[in-house]
């Protein structure tokens, strides 16, 4: 194959921290992987897990789910419902076929521009690594 696989990656992103971060990372002029969809959700708890399955059917890659730190939580405790389900939709997406690799959870406040550039840039390469979901799941995504 001559081209370089682009993977399309979804990132459901708190409006509070990650979505902040994901802004100042832009402002700041980091490289970031602009094959990142990022959806602003209020907050990470309200990620469910059909949500992150509807993303992979509609033909993402990869997701993420990035959130305040734990303690950081606008809600008081939106992110202890992440931390609590998103293991959850790990398991779920290996039992429908899906590598759990092409998930990912991660803390990034406002202020962690390069962290966001970081761990964006890093999933999207893993993500290139396993090439397109459509591979994994027989050409059929």
């Amino acid at each position: 194959m001559s081209e370089t696989f682009e993977p399309r990656i979804v990132a459901f992103m708190c409006n509070w921290c990650s979505y902040a971060g994901a802004d100042n990372a832009g402002i700041s002029r980091l490289p970031s992987p602009p094959n990142v969809l990022p959806i602003r959700v209020m907050c990470s708890g309200r990620v469910s897990p059909e949500m992150v399955l509807r993303a992979f059917r509609s033909g993402a890659d990869g997701v993420m789910v990035l959130g305040c730190h734990i303690g950081d939580c606008h809600y008081i405790d939106g992110n202890h419902r992440t931390i609590k389900r998103m293991p959850l939709v790990r398991n779920l997406l290996g039992y429908v076929g899906i590598n759990p690799e092409r998930f990912v959870l991660d803390w990034v406040s406002s202020a962690e521009a390069p962290k966001f550039a970081r761990v964006t840039n890093a999933f999207v390469e893993k993500i290139r690594d396993l090439g397109p979901i459509a591979d994994e799941l027989g050409g059929g995504a």
